[in-house]
């Protein structure tokens, strides 16, 4: 849309993918994963490189301060339940909560840490959001590129290491697959 030539990304693009790609399905997507890149927290046991598995998601920037509006604004989603799927993969679970930054101030961190997120996006909670529209369950692999709470700026870090994160995504998602086919949802 900008002529810019980059890809994509933040909530509105990602919500508006979700929504159409479901809306095509006509109600036969039976899961939708939503697979990328994150920044984990230390303080939540993070590194470069892990993988997570999403518990839920939320939105750390969306702040409307009228009492009704407060939940709207966080928009938790719960994610299916994947627990066996980490334990299978080694992979780490948590809340991953979502803005249209790549860095943060300290409204976000705050909000973050209400969140309770091991690990924070630019997509997430926007994906969850259409799902929710059309009742189909979800859960998100993501791979650590930056650590949030940690002292290098965020841009740096992330370039620094996308492309691990990238391999690490593409080693990791034939298990998931293999994983999920021929699985109800509660075993998952």
């Amino acid at each position: 849309v900008y002529g810019t030539g980059v890809d994509n990304v933040g909530t509105v693009p990602a919500s508006l993918a979700t929504f159409l790609a479901l809306q095509k399905l006509e109600g036969k997507a039976d899961l939708v994963i939503n697979a990328g890149t994150c920044g984990g927290f230390s303080r939540k046991g993070a590194a470069i490189g892990d993988v997570f598995v999403t518990t839920a998601s939320a939105n750390h920037d969306r702040r409307i301060p009228i009492p009704p509006f407060i939940p709207y604004g966080i928009g938790k989603v719960d994610s299916v339940g994947a627990s066996n799927l980490a334990s299978a993969l080694g992979a780490k679970t948590g809340v991953c909560t979502t803005s249209n930054s790549l860095d943060k101030h300290e409204m976000d961190e705050k909000l973050m840490l209400e969140n309770d997120a091991s690990v924070k996006d630019m997509e997430a909670a926007a994906i969850a959001w259409s799902c929710a529209l059309f009742g189909t369950p979800h859960f998100g692999i993501k791979v650590v590129t930056d650590i949030v709470d940690g002292d290098r700026p965020t841009d740096e870090e992330f370039l620094e290491n996308l492309g691990s994160a990238a391999k690490s995504l593409q080693e990791a998602l034939p298990k998931v697959l293999q994983y999920v086919c021929d699985k109800k949802h509660d075993e998952l």
